[in-house]
């Protein structure tokens, strides 16, 4: 007799709550791309979301119409192009924005800056006039860049608030947490990593010395894990040989973040994320570190902790790298008309 299998909770290990005292209206700008569909999915499978809220220039009513179809809570909708937008977001509790053009082998997250720039300070215009209020989570890259574009466009429409606007560096983490765990035959569910700093080459600062649980490793390992951790992105541009860049462990990451900032405003506590956020721990006015989440966002930047001199050195050498991603971010937020 054939019987039907019991449907498994989904779990994102960490990220995904059964708290269901509000659930959200979540936004994903960017559905219909190599990131936003696997992230659409993983979104789909959450109680935590009540509405899914899909928007992209093409494809969307096909990507909406094919997860409705899953047997989940969530209500999703489709919205395509400009016309559509202001519906999309409008009451949206939570936007990701996975928008942009992909890298391909070659090029650098820093080349993919006129197109992505301009992506999102067009969506980031959209969500001031039509969701001021809602927890906005970037992962459009060059990230060191496209979060001060912003930050800028939402401070001209005077509803700019620094604890609700993220920068997605969650798969460095997860990248780290793999990484790790492979190297000391660990259970990566049970590593974290904190990875601080940006989201660029050597702009991700991993600081395995806080490493839970505590890992050691001799300097040449050490450098070369650092190092694999820096350029995991370029890694997997190789090896898809021009077929795009990392989207289903960034779709993973991006869930993984967007569910814990739904748990915190679920009024779960002792949620922390790394996320690239403004910041005053540094010289860097964006700066990502371990960060306390609560009902409206950041509720308490933890800092960078102790470091040891390798990690010190790290975040000395990622500095310029970083106040020049900045810069070239506000400026073409200056710019725009």
């Amino acid at each position: 007799m054939f019987t039907r299998a019991v449907r498994p909770t989904m779990s994102l290990v960490r990220g995904l709550s059964t708290a269901t005292q509000h659930r959200a209206k979540v936004a994903v700008l960017g559905a219909s791309g190599g990131i936003g569909q696997p992230l659409s999915l993983l979104l789909k499978n959450s109680p935590l979301v009540s509405h899914l809220s899909l928007y992209d220039i093409a494809h969307t009513p096909g990507v909406a119409a094919d997860l409705g179809h899953i047997e989940t809570r969530a209500r999703v909708t489709g919205h395509m192009g400009a016309e559509q937008l202001a519906a999309a977001l409008q009451g949206c509790d939570v936007v990701v924005i996975p928008a942009g053009v992909p890298r391909k082998p070659g090029m650098t997250r820093d080349d993919l800056f006129n197109t992505n720039a301009t992506i999102v300070a067009v969506l980031a215009d959209a969500c001031a006039r039509h969701c001021p209020e809602a927890m906005i989570c970037v992962i459009a890259n060059p990230v060191n860049s496209t979060i001060p574009i912003l930050s800028e466009i939402m401070k001209k429409h005077g509803v700019y608030n620094p604890n609700r606007v993220f920068g997605v560096t969650t798969l460095d983490i997860v990248r780290a947490n793999a990484f790790v765990a492979e190297l000391k035959g660990l259970d990566p569910a049970r590593v974290n990593v904190p990875v601080v700093g940006g989201h660029a080459g050597k702009t991700i600062i991993p600081l395995i010395s806080q490493c839970t649980p505590k890992v050691e490793f001799p300097a040449d390992q050490l450098a070369a894990l650092t190092g694999r951790i820096q350029e995991a992105g370029t890694e997997v541009v190789k090896a898809k040989a021009g077929a795009g860049s990392a989207t289903l462990s960034m779709a993973y990451a991006g869930a993984r973040f967007t569910f814990s900032v739904l748990d915190a405003m679920n009024g779960k506590e002792g949620v922390v994320e790394c996320a690239y956020v403004r910041s005053e721990e540094t010289d860097c006015k964006y700066f990502s570190t371990p960060l306390l989440l609560g009902k409206s966002g950041i509720e308490k930047n933890l800092g960078l902790g102790k470091l040891t001199a390798f990690e010190e050195k790290l975040v000395a050498d990622a500095m310029a790298e970083l106040k020049g991603s900045i810069k070239k971010g506000e400026e073409f937020a200056a710019n725009m008309k």
